[in-house]
C-alpha cells in the first residue's frame, strides 16, 4: 500500500420493519402501512486502534451497525422517525453509529431501491431498472464473442440528489420512475444496435447514451450505472468513465493478529466477493475503456494465487484481513492493469474493505 491510497472499511445489517409514509401524495400505496426486509451500509474510515486487534475493524462495524439497527428489527419505524424515509433512515443511523471523519451510510429497502448519505450531508436516491435486449459490437477484432449478436439481461442504476426537481418539490422515486418509463419502451425486447447513437452499444457508450437522455430532465443526476451481467459493468458521471469486473474466489486463511481464543486466528475460509475498478479514456475506435475479457485475463495469475488457496500462506502478505487483502491485490494488480485505480474485497455480503489509488472517486451506490 503507498502513502497516497485510502481505505474505508464496510459493513452491512439487515432488519425487517413496518412504516407509513404520511408525506405522499394522498391515494401513495407507500401511504399506508407496510413492510420491508430493509438493508443498512455503512462506508467510513476509521482511526488506527479503534477495533481490538488490528484486522478486526470489520467485525466490529458490523456489531456495532447490527446493534445500531437492531432497535429497529420487526417495529413500526414510525415510533422512532416521524417520516422514516430511506434518507431519513440513513440519517438516523449515522447519528446513532457515532463515528467521525468520513461515513457514508446507505439505507435500501428494496433490491430496486435505496438511498445513500456522504459524509458532507448530502442526500442521493437510487432506483434500479432492469431490461432484456440483444447487441453485437461491430469493431471488436475478428474472432471476438461479442462481434456476434448476442443479448443481456441489462440493469441500470440512476443514481441522484435527492434536492429540488424541475417543478420545485422533492425529488422521489416515482419522479425515476416517470423519466425512465420512455427508454425502457426502447430498450427492453429490442436491438440496442437499431436505436439512433447506439450503433456500437458497448456499456461504456450505453452509459452515455443514456445520460444525454436523463440529464436535461435531472439536474441533480451524479452517476449511471449499466450491468452489462452480474459481474462486469460501467459507470459514468457525465465526465468520466469507469469499469468494474466482479468475481468469487474461495480462499482459506487466519488473521496473524487476532488474539488467542479468536475464531479469526483459527483456521477459516471465506467466499469472497472481489471487484476490480478501472478507469481510462475511451477508445475511439472500439467505445470502451478496458476490454472486460482482457481484465479478466491479466488479473487470471493473481486469481489462481488466491482462489482455493491458503491464503495466509503468500509471503508478501502482511495479513489476511480484507484490508490487507485487497491492499496486495492493488499493488500487484496494477503491475499488470495499469488502469486499476480501486479494489473492493468483501468476505461476506456487504462487509469488508474498500482500498483506492488516491486519485480514484467513489461512484455509484453504496
Amino acid at each position: 500500500m503507498t502513502d497516497s491510497d485510502q481505505t474505508l472499511f464496510c459493513a452491512s445489517a439487515a432488519f425487517q420493519a413496518a412504516r407509513q409514509l404520511d408525506a405522499l401524495p394522498a391515494g401513495h400505496p407507500s401511504g399506508r402501512l407496510h413492510g420491508h426486509g430493509f438493508i443498512a451500509k455503512v462506508r467510513c474510515a476509521l482511526p488506527t486502534g479503534w477495533a481490538r486487534f488490528q484486522g478486526g475493524e470489520v467485525d466490529r462495524l458490523r456489531d456495532d451497525l447490527q446493534a445500531c439497527v437492531g432497535v429497529l428489527d420487526h417495529r413500526l419505524l414510525n415510533e422512532h422517525l416521524a417520516q422514516p424515509s430511506d434518507a431519513n433512515l440513513a440519517v438516523w443511523v449515522r447519528e446513532r453509529l457515532g463515528l467521525s471523519g468520513r461515513v457514508d451510510v446507505g439505507v435500501q429497502s428494496t433490491s430496486q431501491c435505496g438511498a445513500d448519505l456522504d459524509s458532507a450531508g448530502g442526500v442521493r436516491l437510487w432506483r434500479r431498472y432492469a431490461f432484456h435486449s440483444a447487441h453485437r459490437l461491430p469493431h471488436v477484432p475478428v474472432g471476438h464473442k461479442c462481434g456476434t449478436m448476442h443479448g443481456h439481461g441489462f440493469e441500470v442504476i440512476l443514481h441522484v440528489a435527492a434536492g429540488a426537481s424541475n417543478g420545485g418539490a422533492a425529488l422521489s422515486h416515482d419522479d425515476l420512475d416517470a423519466i425512465w418509463a420512455p427508454l425502457h419502451f426502447q430498450l427492453n425486447y429490442g436491438c440496442l444496435n437499431d436505436l439512433p447513437g447506439l450503433e456500437n452499444p458497448t456499456s461504456e457508450l450505453l452509459a452515455s447514451w443514456l445520460w444525454s437522455r436523463i440529464a436535461p430532465q435531472l439536474p441533480g443526476l451524479s452517476t449511471i450505472t449499466v450491468f452489462e451481467t452480474g459481474s462486469c459493468g460501467a459507470v459514468f458521471d457525465g465526465e468520466r468513465h469507469r469499469i468494474w469486473k466482479q468475481m468469487t474466489l474461495d480462499g482459506a486463511l487466519q488473521l496473524k493478529h487476532a488474539p488467542d481464543g479468536s475464531g479469526l486466528r483459527r483456521l477459516h475460509g471465506h467466499t469472497y466477493t472481489l471487484r476490480l475498478h478501472l478507469s481510462a479514456p475511451l477508445d475511439e475506435g472500439l467505445g470502451w475503456a478496458v476490454d472486460f475479457g482482457d481484465v479478466k485475463s491479466a488479473f487470471d495469475p493473481l486469481f489462481q494465487m488466491l482462489d482455493h488457496q491458503p491464503i495466509h500462506e503468500i509471503a508478501d502478505l502482511a495479513d489476511c484481513d480484507t484490508a490487507s487483502i485487497a491492499s496486495w491485490v492493488l499493488a500487484r494488480a496494477r503491475l499488470r492493469l495499469p488502469q486499476l485505480d480501486r479494489v473492493d474485497l468483501e468476505e461476506t455480503s456487504g462487509c469488508g474493505a474498500i482500498v483506492s489509488a488516491g486519485s480514484a472517486t467513489l461512484t455509484g451506490p453504496m
